[in-house]
């Protein structure tokens, strides 16, 4: 079965740096996109960072000179590096990877959520 195996989140002080990991395993097609979601209370899940197969990368505006996401596909693995963290960066973080058994069909998977709480 697939899974998404998150680490890295914990409790830092504004300015901080972290580096969250997210390990996919049971996946037996192609990887087409992993990304990075976040959730804080009472808000709705966005999206963060989004790295596609062909390299390409996009942000959310709100992190875009501060976070990097980077791949290793040998191992299905998707980082994101966390520089400069403000308070308005706390919330769950989500990994979610994006797969194509067909050219019409795509499934979604995952991670169980890693915080990430930033205090001022």
């Amino acid at each position: 079965q697939v899974q998404l195996v998150e680490s890295g989140g914990g409790l830092v002080q504004a300015g901080g740096s972290l580096r969250l990991s997210c390990a996919a395993s049971g996946i037996i097609f192609s990887i087409a996109a992993m990304a990075w979601y976040r959730q804080a209370p009472g808000n709705q899940r966005e999206l963060v960072a989004v790295s596609s197969s062909g390299g390409r990368t996009n942000y959310a505006d709100s992190v875009k000179g501060r976070f990097t996401i980077s791949r290793d596909n040998a191992k299905n693995t998707v980082y994101l590096q966390m520089n400069s963290l403000k308070p308005e960066d706390t919330a769950v973080y989500y990994c979610n990877v994006v797969v194509k058994p067909t050219l019409w069909s795509e499934n979604n998977y995952w991670g169980q959520g890693t915080q990430v709480i930033v205090s001022s």
